[in-house]
């Protein structure tokens, strides 16, 4: 359950911020009601994720991993959820998406620079991260440094996202429960 309310003030901007959501999302995000009690965090954060979206030297589907790994190491059951259904949105292979949250247990499913990317995420994620030279050697090779930095950039966001949502509360919103193929048990 939430720790902060999911009503935030009926202001103008709560009423735009809800008719972006349903249209784009199919739903109200419970992110954007919980921040949605301090406007300027909610704007701020709302024009954060704008530019994100926009960024574009990194793969896609490497990029999901990352943000995938980073919230499954978290442990934010909201991101993971939205995660799933971003996926299928994206067009990924569902039946390896499903693994991800468990990848080390699955890793014959994955290509070499695929796992490396999960362990660059995790590595970064962990508190200390415990990122080493030789992992960020291999990415920077395969990669090339703008889709590296751009790595340890949305590695960094998930861990925003991921970090204020448990921090609030917020669980699971059921996105993944529309999508094909659903998430495994780790």
């Amino acid at each position: 359950m939430a720790r902060i309310s999911l009503d935030p003030p009926r202001t103008p901007l709560i009423r735009i911020t809800e008719w972006y959501s349903r249209r784009k999302y199919g739903k109200v995000l419970d992110p954007g009601k919980a921040v949605g009690h301090n406007p300027k965090v909610l704007m701020s954060y709302a024009r954060f994720e704008q530019s994100v979206a926009k960024w574009k030297a990194l793969d896609p589907g490497l990029k999901h991993l990352a943000v995938m790994v980073s919230a499954a190491r978290i442990g934010c059951s909201w991101c993971v959820d939205f995660s799933h259904w971003e996926a299928e949105g994206l067009g990924l292979p569902m039946d390896r998406i499903r693994l991800v949250p468990a990848w080390r247990d699955h890793a014959d499913a994955f290509g070499e620079l695929e796992l490396w990317v999960m362990e660059y995420a995790e590595a970064m994620t962990d508190t200390e991260p415990t990122v080493t030279d030789a992992l960020a050697g291999k990415l920077l090779g395969r990669l090339g440094e703008p889709a590296f930095v751009e790595l340890t950039a949305i590695v960094a966001v998930e861990n925003l996202r991921s970090r204020i949502n448990s921090a609030l509360g917020l669980t699971s919103q059921g996105f993944s429960d529309t999508c094909a193929v659903r998430p495994a048990n780790p």
